[in-house]
């Protein structure tokens, strides 16, 4: 069974050669509805936090998850990674490589939210290297960024394989649907560039240059904006969508990776990793109406992954490097807590929906 965690006192135990967890006091209860999960990647394993309960749920899994998405209904988690293979004597774990030494395939794993086992024909072989995924939003297409492939997959839900691919610039990481479906934005890591990719022709459109080292991109509810973090440049690009072009650029903490905008649009959060040798441990808030820093929020070292809860009450944080998730309340710009997870927590979505 898997691992089950509260916030309050736990005992732990050896079973079968690995730890397990039990309960031993009421869980803390969180401050909402829904479910947060949490791509544990150097723990190959998912979080699954319940925040009406408080309690914390570690699913092993065979791949070591990079990025997850929750289709829109609740119903499925996606969760992209690359294949892992046991090493030495050790027990450990480590990417799994072909003859050529090169990283083997990786895998799209389509999981039941109520019982978080693949489903069937769920575990699809992808491509070198991916890194995010996200769903449209009728549920019936997947986009994969590869990054070793330079492109973008396209993954039809029903029938659960690729049915297309589309070239990006250099090592493509995070990646977002325009608000009306139309576009998909791809930060292209080693390209100093986005990608714009025509959905409905499933091609790339255009190529915007915006800075060194984009990581991962939101738009604003009304597609005017998207916002794109700059890994190597501690800021972020802001880019006019109209005119397919960088218009600003805002300086953040160090190394953001991720960005997640508020549902009301005034609002975007940046988590700042930092190195691991020097971690960052701060999210910086830009208020959209300057494009200016707002608040700055201490979280946890390696602050990485960003999602905004559906009603924009609370930012939740994965934090790589402490293997924790932070709650933010965004009313008072504050860490309410920090929840243990997995190790080397990254990819972060969340879903209202009750299971």
């Amino acid at each position: 069974m898997p691992d089950v965690h509260s916030l309050g006192a736990l005992i732990r135990f050896k079973k079968n050669n690995r730890t397990e967890t039990s309960i031993t006091s009421a869980p803390e209860l969180l401050p909402d509805t829904g479910f947060v999960y949490a791509a544990n990647e150097n723990g190959n394993s998912i979080s699954v936090i319940d925040l009406s309960t408080g309690q914390v749920r570690d699913i092993p899994k065979r791949i070591s998850p990079h990025n997850l998405q929750v289709a829109r209904d609740g119903r499925l988690l996606l969760v992209v990674g690359s294949v892992v293979a046991m090493s030495g004597n050790q027990n450990q774990m480590k990417m799994k490589m072909n003859g050529d030494g090169k990283m083997e395939r990786g895998r799209l794993l389509i999981l039941d939210t109520k019982t978080m086992a693949v489903e069937a024909a769920g575990d699809i072989e992808i491509g070198h290297h991916p890194a995010h995924v996200i769903i449209d939003s009728e549920g019936k297409r997947a986009y994969v960024t590869q990054s070793e492939d330079n492109n973008v997959l396209v993954i039809d839900l029903l029938q659960k394989k690729a049915v297309g691919e589309v070239k990006s610039g250099k090592f493509p990481h995070g990646l977002r649907m325009s608000p009306d479906g139309h576009e998909i934005y791809v930060a292209n890591v080693d390209d100093n560039s986005v990608s714009v990719i025509d959905v409905s022709q499933s091609k790339e459109a255009a190529r915007i240059p915006v800075g060194k080292a984009p990581v991962q991109i939101g738009f604003t509810p009304d597609g005017h904006r998207a916002y794109v973090s700059l890994r190597d440049e501690n800021c972020v690009a802001v880019i006019d969508t109209a005119q397919r072009k960088k218009i600003a650029s805002i300086a953040v903490g160090r190394n953001p990776i991720q960005v997640f905008i508020t549902p009301d649009g005034h609002f975007v959060y940046v988590a700042n990793q930092g190195t691991e040798t020097n971690p960052d441990h701060i999210v910086s808030v830009i208020d959209t109406a300057n494009n200016s820093v707002a608040a700055t929020i201490e979280t946890g070292n390696g602050a990485q992954g960003v999602v905004v809860s559906e009603d924009g009450k609370y930012a939740f944080i994965t934090n790589s490097f402490a293997d924790t998730v932070s709650i933010i309340d965004t009313a008072t710009q504050k860490a309410l807590r920090n929840i243990k997870v997995g190790k080397g927590s990254n990819g972060i979505t969340f879903s209202s929906a009750i299971h």
